[in-house]
């Protein structure tokens, strides 16, 4: 039996991270894998969506070359092409895992691995145990109770491996995953309707970002139905069909479920082994272990945000608080979050509803439209940067809308993580013309002395 000072299941971003950091530290480390390294965000997920958003950006620079004095024509979209030109986008980083991994000389174990002891996991009939165990098998496309997946009712999975462009989509589901599916098909010629159950589209987001996000949507005819709850879906050779609980039907040639991820739990051997868990869930502590000893879980198994940065930032921490160093803890409201549609959608910290919840009236909000802006008007963008402002204090949210936006999130995460206020930033340059300028903007209003923005 193998042993190790840590066995790893599941190479995701949380997995390989916490590999890396947990090598770099001198720790012999096992990382294993039923699937490639990099998991859902390098091959199903993020680096693949975003290839594809930014191919129908470049569709929409050619449609709209003309308002810029550039005479181009838009033939159509060759999806063999762009899903070449993606897979050679996630290739080349998968190539470069592997050599990072190697490198360091993590142990990589490919082969569906399960818990099989509180501190042993199996795997091709071999068992290797850990002075510590971490748990990071990700998440899986959900759907809903009488919703099967097949056919022309699909999840984000299957409509990637699409070979072509489909002439009409529904997208149940507005949140992250379903508005950028939204926007690409938009964009490569598609008609789209979005039908989301809450009230707004990206719910989570900050309620005066979901509504410029339906202005933009409505702008570009991308049709939606909120507060309305699916019924049921029927599909022939021809498309779908769902029925709302309104009465309501709509019909489509593919229905997208983008109806959020659940955890990858099932079958894991977690709860056989005693590990702590809640509806799928993985429960941890604010350091990220479970209620076994030397067992920890990181990423999307775990309550709260699914992001591949958060997966990554939880594998590093762990890897830390094994070697000791104490790191700083994880708190999921400072995690940068950015929707890539069109316009993009950028956030950091309280939302206004929350912030208020929390510290009543004792909150300061400033919106600055992007109007004002060169480099978004260069851009031909509309949006704004709204900052959430305990009174007197630092700034606790910053919420954006608008082409290219999440490119600030940077100093976003910035301002929000260490507090600062606004005229901590206010006296920061900007360079010009960027939309980062909007940001300093932003702050020198807050701060009291508005420049670029009527007061």
């Amino acid at each position: 039996m193998p042993n190790a000072d840590l066995v790893i299941l599941g190479g995701g971003s949380g997995g390989y991270a916490c590999a890396l950091r947990a090598a770099e530290l001198g720790m012999s480390v096992v990382l294993i894998d039923k699937d490639k390294l990099g998991g859902t965000c390098l091959h199903r997920g993020c680096i693949p969506t975003k290839a594809l958003l930014h191919a129908a950006e470049v569709a929409d620079s050619a449609k709209e070359s003309d308002a810029f004095g550039v005479r181009a024509t838009f033939e159509g979209i060759d999806m063999v092409k762009v899903n070449e030109y993606r897979d050679g986008v996630v290739g080349r980083l998968y190539k470069g895992l592997q050599g990072l991994v190697k490198s360091r000389n993590v142990t990589f174990v490919e082969g569906a691995g399960r818990l099989v002891g509180p501190k042993t996991v199996e795997v091709n009939g071999e068992q290797y145990t850990g002075e510590n165990v971490v748990l990071a098998t990700g998440s899986y496309a959900r759907s809903l109770p009488g919703l099967e997946i097949g056919g022309r009712i699909m999840t984000s999975d299957q409509a990637l491996n699409l070979d072509y462009v489909p002439k009409s989509v529904i997208v149940l589901g507005g949140g992250v995953i379903g508005v950028e599916f939204a926007s690409v098909w938009k964009s490569f010629g598609a008609d789209v309707t979005i039908v989301e159950a809450l009230p707004h589209l990206v719910p989570n987001e900050d309620e005066a970002v979901s509504k410029a996000l339906e202005r933009a949507f409505r702008k570009r005819k991308i049709d939606f139905s909120l507060g309305v709850r699916f019924q049921s879906a029927s599909q022939d050779d021809n498309g779908v069909t769902i029925t709302l609980e309104d009465g309501t039907t709509k019909s489509a040639e593919i229905l997208l479920v983008a109806v959020g991820r659940g955890p990858n739990t099932e079958g894991m051997g977690y709860e056989e082994q005693g590990v702590a868990m809640e509806r799928g869930w993985v429960l941890v502590d604010e350091r990220l272990r479970t209620n076994l000893p030397g067992v920890f879980a990181v990423g999307d198994i775990t309550p709260g945000l699914q992001l591949a940065h958060r997966g990554f930032q939880h594998g590093i921490f762990v890897a830390e608080e094994i070697g000791g160093l104490n790191p700083a803890i994880i708190a999921d409201v400072n995690i940068p979050r950015v929707t890539y549609c069109e316009p993009e959608v950028g956030s950091v910290g309280l939302t206004e509803a929350q912030a208020r919840e929390l510290h009543g009236n004792n909150v300061a909000v400033y919106e600055y439209n992007l109007g004002g802006n060169g480099k978004s008007q260069i851009l031909a963008t509309t949006g704004f940067i709204k900052l959430v402002q305990v009174v007197d204090g630092p700034v606790v949210g910053v919420h954006m809308v608008g082409a290219r936006i999440g490119e600030q999130i940077g100093e976003a995460q910035l301002i929000v993580n260490w507090e600062a206020f606004p005229e901590d930033v206010a006296t920061l340059v900007h360079a010009h013309p960027t939309q980062n300028e909007a940001m300093g903007e932003a702050h020198l209003a807050l701060a009291g002395k508005p420049l670029h923005a009527h007061a």
